[in-house]
């Protein structure tokens, strides 16, 4: 072999060492307050994934002592000159005010190229440091009781979320987030509906971003229980957003686009949006003095209104319509009805096709969901669960209404010669609104689109 063959080799040889080389990794599960059962077993599992991967090495752990409160180990081991030797902090069911020496220093060690990845706890950390909670992208607000929820997927391609479907079942501890900007983070897990009482809404689970400066931060408020961290899924979960943290697995980290959008067959159909999924730009309230009980969240134009222990209704919200007006059309649109709730989609303000929790029913009526509210019920039942999203089509031409629901034609051509109830006037041959129900109970929509006739 000559002398620039053994050079290249020993170049080849080396690049390669060095790409194979494993980040270091320094593991924090200090607490000054509440301290889980489940911490041991999470420091196990993240070292073990590091020596099986290959691809990390805890350096050392954080544990603030035996009762995980000692200031001056916390003081030494996040020291900046110990950070300086580490690539990733993993802040593992952390809680309370850490005694970190140079606060400022930690944020600004992270942003610059580092990554700060975060799991449960993690976010029920340093509530009196609004750096911390900025960077990590919310913080712990409450939790009811543990519970199983099926989780949206909202990046399919993300490390973190490649393995899973399009939605996860887990039993787990479900935070309640407070300080969180749906417009600040890369979503990877939410869901649209509150854990406990089932009201539609925006409830995250898991996300990651891009930090300025080149940083990264992963964070998943799962792991409560040891049999968590014990599990395949939430395992390939985790070692997905520390690999992406690391920068050794691609991934998006950019703010998730939340806008509602047509498809192309819709824009060439003559379709438009009704709701942009980011504002209620285009609506307004029936009544100026009517609670404000619209609001939009992670796509989602939601009426949410307070329950009691058994889920009845306590207040009402009020009516929201649309600012133009409309005569003949198409409209499709999904919506989600909360358990024990009743809504509608008025077509010209003056049609009301029936919004109802009634899949436990199993029966069409002329209140019923899908109805011609007063007039006449669905020729099918074809109702889903409350909390699960249904589509629907309704076209209406003079006084005709046509309605496809969840796929299937529940009327064709059924006249509707006057105000169904509840409607904004009797001049039912003028163009109207579309207008949502509020005032009964919480509903959400979604994807709201029109196509006019006339």
């Amino acid at each position: 072999m000559n002398t620039v063959s053994l050079v290249s080799s020993c170049l080849l040889a080396a690049m390669t060492l060095s790409a194979a080389a494993p980040k270091k990794v320094l593991v924090v599960t200090a607490t000054k307050g509440f301290r889980h059962s489940s911490i041991a077993t999470a420091e196990n599992v993240i070292a073990t994934l590091g020596e099986t991967t290959g691809d990390f090495t805890v350096v050392d752990y954080v544990r603030g002592g035996a009762d995980g409160k000692d200031d001056n180990e916390v003081r030494e081991k996040l020291s900046m000159a110990n950070l300086a030797k580490v690539d990733a902090v993993i802040f593992a069911n952390t809680t309370g005010d850490l005694a970190i020496p140079d606060r400022e220093g930690f944020i600004r060690w992270v942003e610059q190229g580092h990554a700060l990845i975060g799991m449960h706890s993690c976010s029920d950390t340093f509530h009196g440091f609004p750096a911390f909670y900025g960077m990590l992208g919310g913080l712990f607000l409450t939790h009811g009781a543990q519970v199983t929820v099926d989780m949206a997927n909202q990046d399919p391609a993300h490390p973190a979320n490649q393995h899973l479907g399009d939605t996860w079942s887990m039993y787990d501890e479900i935070y309640e987030f407070k300080e969180f900007h749906r417009d600040r983070v890369h979503g990877l897990l939410t869901l649209d509906k509150h854990p406990q009482n089932h009201l539609p809404g925006d409830y995250p689970v898991a996300w990651c971003k891009d930090l300025k400066g080149g940083g990264r931060m992963f964070y998943t408020s799962l792991g409560h229980r040891e049999d968590v961290w014990t599990s395949a899924a939430y395992q390939k979960h985790i070692l997905g957003g520390i690999r992406w943290g690391l920068g050794l697995a691609k991934g998006s980290g950019a703010v998730t686009d939340t806008a509602n959008a047509l498809s192309a067959a819709e824009k060439k159909a003559g379709f438009k949006l009704l709701f942009d999924g980011t504002s209620m730009k285009g609506w307004k309230y029936r009544r100026d003095d009517g609670m404000k009980s619209w609001s939009v969240q992670n796509g989602m134009l939601c009426n949410v209104l307070k329950v009691d222990r058994e889920g009845n209704f306590t207040e009402h919200g009020t009516d929201l319509l649309t600012e133009e007006k409309f005569k003949d059309f198409v409209i499709r649109y999904e919506y989600q009805v909360a358990p024990k709730s009743n809504s509608g989609l008025y077509l010209r303000g003056r049609h009301e096709i029936q919004i109802l929790d009634d899949a436990k029913t199993g029966k069409s009526s002329n209140g019923g969901n899908g109805a011609i509210y007063n007039l006449q019920p669905t020729s099918l039942f074809v109702s889903r669960k409350a909390g699960q999203w249904q589509t629907a089509e309704a076209k209406i031409v003079g006084q005709k209404i046509t309605l496809t629901l969840n796929g299937v034609k529940v009327h064709d051509g059924v006249l509707s010669p006057k105000g169904t109830g509840g409607q904004i006037d009797d001049q039912v041959d003028q163009p109207g609104p579309i207008l949502l129900q509020g005032d009964h109970g919480a509903v959400a929509f979604r994807n709201i689109r029109i196509h006019k006739l006339d």
